[in-house]
């Protein structure tokens, strides 16, 4: 037993628990923690320009590295301000971690107008998070502390929070020193689930599987599958990578689209399969359907003809032992080249945004970092950027929140250091983080960010234009100078008015190891749609 302030357990814990790095922005309700942190050996505080941006860096850290990311805020606006970035880490499965507070613990409920008190904090703190807890006194610290990392890393990830009264958080009490938590084991993999699938997949003949984010630790057993059944494997954006994109069997979604159309079996894996139900909402006809996630009220939300609820890895373990004793099936690899190629020749229509990607994917190392953003090239980039493993591609999922994308690059970039991160953003969202180009130069957090300047809100403009008899809307942008901008913060700025522009620029920005803003001017509406491959109509 050791005597510990509150602070200091949770301090403690996090160090137990491998967080080496916590952002965030210090204030008056965490003073006794932040002085924790600051005596807590082995973890770094990077403080950031605002709450938003602390939010999306511990979820860029987390999502990109698959650790936990933790960050710190004020309770009330401080913790309302990162609100999005919790979503965000909740809607993409991300074990993130927020530390906040709260109003004096006498004081809770009473309604007086405390500094920072909102009506019911706790219940806020949430509505955002898989689980979240109050710490009203030191010797239940340690028990709180477990239960959230018990929550984040068991089953399906998904960010937590803990709260303590400004109070508590320096009061001491003897307890026990923390100690790292560990998840609860997966379900096994029920072998009567296993056996029915297994008949599904032979009664197959042309099966594709689709893989998500809960897919991302089980590559080499998605290979096996795929190549055992010479089935395609596609991916929306959170699963990109899973199996590298150059693979003969990888599909990205309009080679995918173009196979769906006789697709007789879809196998998801840790996916919500956004793609087929929300994007592509055409199904072929007699397609069966099965699903392999660790969540089983998946299995209820969309119900499929065969259910196996396991952990990705040990789900396929026991299906490939169960079809290892089947006869090969032909290849399929000259088949899904074509579609590949015919999908390619129709994606270089979406320009400017297809060429400046292909410029990107040419540049940045295979094992580069690619954080996307809610714009007209990160819409065009879950089309056609090829990713080459897991994690590598950065997505906000199904929130699709503008502005996520530079600060959450950040915190790739802190996570991956020895990486290159390239952050692709329109003006409008960029706009949203922009002041974390001040945290960036501090830290010398080395991320690429190249800002597509179409004056717009593209995606607005484009509605609005054609569905609103072009009565416009909040949809125009008057923009500073983002080279400009980005020197006055310290940081390197260049513009490129090309993908040839773009290709010799860029390999500049990424040898010289420091933030960089790369603005690309882009004519107001001259965007190419790429909707049209995103909810696709089916083909003829």
């Amino acid at each position: 037993m050791t005597r510990l302030t509150t602070g200091e357990v949770i301090a403690k814990s996090l160090s137990a628990n491998g967080v080496d790095t916590v952002f965030g922005i210090p204030g008056a309700h965490m003073y006794d923690f932040n002085d924790a942190l600051a005596r807590e050996e082995g973890v770094r505080f990077i403080h950031t320009r605002h709450e938003q941006g602390a939010g999306y860096m511990a979820y860029g850290y987390a999502k990109s590295t698959g650790r936990v990311g933790a960050y710190t805020v004020v309770p009330g606006p401080g913790l309302l301000n990162s609100g999005a970035a919790l979503c965000t880490a909740y809607g993409s499965n991300a074990p993130v971690i927020c530390v906040t507070g709260n109003i004096m613990s006498h004081l809770i409920g009473q309604g007086r107008g405390q500094l920072h008190e909102l009506p019911d904090h706790l219940a806020t703190l949430r509505g955002l998070t898989k689980w979240a807890g109050r710490i009203d006194h030191p010797t239940e610290a340690g028990d709180k502390m477990a239960e959230a990392f018990c929550q984040m890393l068991s089953g399906r990830q998904r960010p937590v929070g803990i709260e303590a009264p400004w109070d508590v958080f320096g009061m001491s009490a003897e307890v026990p020193e923390p100690v790292a938590t560990a998840p609860l084991a997966p379900p096994l993999p029920d072998p009567e689930a296993v056996r029915r699938a297994a008949e599904l997949i032979r009664a197959a003949k042309r099966p594709l599987i689709m893989v998500g984010s809960g897919a991302l630790g089980a590559g080499p057993q998605v290979g096996a599958l795929a190549r055992h059944l010479q089935a395609p494997v596609t991916a929306h954006r959170s699963g990109k990578g899973v199996l590298p994109e150059d693979d003969a069997l990888s599909l990205l979604p309009p080679a995918a689209w173009r196979y769906w159309q006789e697709c007789d079996l879809l196998i998801g894996i840790g996916s919500r399969l956004e793609l087929q139900y929300f994007r592509w909402r055409w199904m072929p006809k007699g397609l069966k359907v099965l699903r392999l996630d660790i969540d089983p009220t998946e299995m209820v939300r969309l119900k499929p003809d065969c259910g196996l609820v396991a952990d990705a890895a040990q789900g396929l373990d026991a299906l490939n032992a169960a079809l290892a004793g089947d006869a090969a099936r032909p290849s399929r690899e000259a088949e899904l080249g074509q579609l590949r190629a015919e999908a390619e020749a129709a994606l270089a229509t979406v320009q400017p945004q297809e060429g400046y990607l292909r410029v990107i994917r040419e540049v940045l190392p295979r094992d580069g970092f690619f954080v996307e953003e809610v714009s007209q090239v990160g819409f065009t980039a879950r089309m056609c950027f090829p990713v080459y493993a897991p994690r590598q591609y950065v997505t906000c999922g199904y929130q699709d929140n503008l502005g996520f994308g530079f600060n959450t690059a950040l915190g790739v970039k802190v996570g991956n250091p020895e990486k290159k991160v390239v952050s692709v953003s329109g003006d409008g969202g960029f706009m949203f983080g922009v002041q974390e180009l001040a945290t960036a130069k501090q830290f010398n957090i080395a991320v690429v960010a190249i800002v597509f300047n179409n004056g717009a809100y593209g995606n607005v403009r484009r509605d609005q234009q054609t569905s609103y008899g072009n009565r416009l809307l909040g949809a125009d942008l008057e923009n500073p100078d983002f080279v400009a901008l980005a020197r006055s913060f310290g940081v390197q700025g260049y513009r490129a008015e090309s993908p040839g522009e773009l290709r010799a620029v860029l390999a500049d920005a990424l040898a010289l190891d420091a933030p960089v803003v790369i603005e690309v001017p882009v004519q107001r509406g001259s965007d190419a749609s790429p909707w049209p491959f995103i909810h696709p109509a089916p083909l003829s």
